[in-house]
């Protein structure tokens, strides 16, 4: 429950910046707001300056800007005029440029906060936890062969570079790989002791929509954590263990150790290297609906400490990962006709609002600190897909009004009441039918517990 509060306060306060936008860009251009609300339904507390009345509502879900004149639509719509009466600080008094204005400003708010939280998280610097850039293939345990194995790779391999970019680690190879499936990429890799170079097209992952090439990291089977209560904990392994071996086989590597103690069946006999000598543990792992065993630990991890920056380079750094993240959502709309699976690789409201809540949850006492980091990460990236999604030209939407008001100022007359209606009653069908599709996808998604 309090990963799904601070989720909705997470997201909520993504969609206060939108709508703060929006504010700010009409008392500009002089058009009346009547009502700038932090929340949804009644109000819970109020006052109001400058002919706006502020408002916390009880629903903490965002918010809303209502200015004046929002209404005369309907009316003209309702008695068949041919144009749109307005009053002095009327939304549809305003010149066509001045609405365009108002409506930009929202999805152009979304776009600086998440500049504005990229630059800060840049300038206190940061930890990831990850992997060395060495891979193990998919197929060497069971796996289909992949753009990994057609390339030449070899389990063992250290992925130096994809193109231009320098790979360090595990994450900066999932990064460069999941982004752009379908092009081909030049993949320098050193093995022993040459170095090697060959092309890979990453094929793209129908349920999540990422490209992948098929390989896993290579995880030394070194223990970091055992879970309380769990196989691994009720059989005595520790922190510090090494697994050499299961049911009497070697285990280089952790995705040996997984498909080993798999293999075995209802127990699985572990060896492991503890202060220098070799102990023999006997754990019996769990085994979910699916068939997927685990025993409760996690691995050792690199901790990468990002170098820290001034002001000055934080700000071109946060404007320029935002800006990277808008052109990276703009590409992958394409994928939305490449045959993903949409119930898997889309994520609606309430699983977004979920994985805010857990990522600053889980695990919050052990890192307080990454943890909120990664939970305003986050924040940012739907920022930025508020931001998009907002312009695009759909009825209803900041990009739907944008359109018609260019068409306004283009062609110099004014908006047709019966027009504009029926492309906002079409505009609202959509965003419904969106709305009911993601809902009924998170619900079918937390049935499958895929969480």
């Amino acid at each position: 429950m309090i990963g799904v509060i601070v989720g909705l306060l997470g997201i909520g306060l993504v969609i206060f910046f939108h709508e703060l936008g929006h504010l700010f860009a009409a008392k500009s251009v002089g058009i009346t707001v009547e009502a700038f609300s932090v929340g949804w339904g009644r109000k819970a507390w109020g006052f109001t300056r400058g002919g706006t009345e502020y408002r916390v509502s009880w629903l903490p879900i965002g918010g809303f800007c209502r200015m004046k004149g929002e209404r005369a639509l309907i009316r003209a719509w309702h008695d068949k005029a041919n144009r749109i009466d307005v009053e002095p600080g009327d939304f549809y008094a305003a010149r066509p440029w001045q609405r365009i204005w108002v409506l930009v400003a929202g999805p152009l708010v979304n776009l600086l906060f998440a500049a504005a939280v990229l630059g800060t998280i840049a300038y206190i610097g940061f930890t990831t936890r990850t992997f060395e850039n060495r891979i193990v293939l998919v197929s060497d345990f069971g796996g289909a062969p992949s753009p990994a194995d057609e390339a030449g790779l070899q389990t063992g391999d250290y992925v130096v570079a994809v193109d231009e970019t320098e790979i360090a680690t595990f994450t900066d190879l999932q990064t460069v790989v999941s982004v752009d499936p379908g092009r081909e990429m030049l993949f320098r890799v050193r093995r022993g002791e040459n170095d090697l170079e060959t092309r890979i097209t990453p094929a793209l992952d129908p349920q999540s929509g990422a490209g992948r090439i098929g390989v896993y990291p290579w995880v030394d089977p070194v223990v970091e954590t055992v879970m309380d209560g769990s196989p691994a904990a009720i059989a005595g392994l520790f922190p510090g263990d090494r697994i050499v071996a299961v049911d009497g086989a070697e285990v280089p590597h952790s995705v040996a150790v997984h498909e080993g103690i798999r293999q075995s069946g209802t127990t699985a006999d572990l060896t492991v290297l503890r202060k220098g000598r070799r102990v023999d543990i006997r754990v019996i792992p769990n085994v979910d609906e699916a068939g997927a065993v685990s025993v409760g630990i996690a691995y050792e991890t690199i901790a990468i400490r990002s170098p820290e920056m001034s002001v000055p380079a934080a700000v071109v750094t946060g404007f320029s990962e935002a800006i990277d993240t808008l052109v990276l959502t703009v590409r992958s709309l394409r994928l939305l006709f490449s045959g993903i699976d949409l119930t898997r690789a889309l994520m609606g409201p309430v699983r977004i609002t979920v994985l805010a809540g857990e990522i600053v949850t889980d695990g919050f006492a052990e890192d307080a600190a990454g943890r909120i980091i990664s939970f305003f990460n986050f924040l940012s990236l739907v920022s930025v897909a508020l931001c998009f999604m907002n312009l695009l030209p759909i009825p209803a939407l900041d990009g739907g009004q944008i359109l018609l008001s260019a068409a306004e100022g283009v062609t110099r007359r004014p908006l047709q009441p019966r027009f504009v209606y029926r492309y906002q009653v079409i505009g609202n069908v959509l965003i419904v039918l969106l709305m009911a599709f993601a809902l009924v996808n998170d619900v079918l998604f937390f049935a499958r517990g895929a969480l």
